[in-house]
């Protein structure tokens, strides 16, 4: 079976069959897309599964994570299905981290679903977000250069984007390689809790292509 992914940032076929993962590097992305670290986020509002607005300029003053997710993405699945996100979720979101899971993936293609089925993941995964958004129009994903799955930010109190990129340096859809991954995401988060820069700042996201609206 073949899914278009994309590794570092990269564009890459990857053949997958069990643990199994082979990539073949492509074109790389053209530079400069999205926003930038040390820099103001892009603001957003959405509706979140519930039908409630969610605006990301109301969070001003606690700092934010965004997980780009499709529950069909063998990468994303990695960390679920591990409980490695969600313990993630749980701790940021007990200090009081607001934290946005954001599905892009466009109707009709892989990773799309409703506010219902969304809602369901949620609870079948045991899953710990302040909210869920559903961006079919692919907006959102598009204005922070969102290109796979997982892939993740992290915004300061300040609005300021502290980190971008992969969730940790284990580019592999195999959850035994968790406990002995860097987490960058969690490093991000202590720094900015420490009033320091998050280093490194920018990383390689790896994961699944999102499955934008043409």
């Amino acid at each position: 079976m073949q899914r278009r992914t994309l590794l570092g940032g990269i564009s890459a076929l990857a053949l997958l069959s069990g643990a199994a993962l082979m990539t073949l590097p492509a074109a790389s992305i053209a530079a400069g897309a999205g926003p930038e670290v040390g820099r103001g986020a892009p603001d957003f509002q959405a509706m979140d599964i519930d039908g409630k607005p969610v605006r990301l300029a109301d969070f001003r003053g606690r700092t934010v994570v965004l997980e780009w997710s499709n529950h069909e993405c063998p990468f994303v699945r990695k960390h679920y299905s591990s409980g490695n996100m969600q313990q993630l979720q749980k701790a940021a979101t007990d200090e009081g981290i607001v934290w946005l899971t954001i599905v892009s993936s466009a109707k009709g293609e892989q990773g799309y679903v409703s506010a219902a089925e969304a809602g369901q993941l949620i609870a079948d995964q045991k899953a710990a977000p302040t909210s869920k958004l559903l961006d079919p129009d692919g907006r959102i994903g598009r204005s922070y250069g969102a290109l796979v799955t997982p892939h993740m930010y992290v915004i300061g109190p300040d609005g300021v984007l502290a980190y971008m990129g992969a969730i940790d340096d284990k580019p592999s859809t195999r959850a035994s390689d968790i406990a002995t991954a860097r987490n960058y995401v969690r490093d991000a988060l202590a720094a900015v809790k420490a009033g320091k820069p998050a280093d490194p700042a920018v990383t390689r996201a790896y994961g699944c292509t999102i499955k934008y609206a043409s």
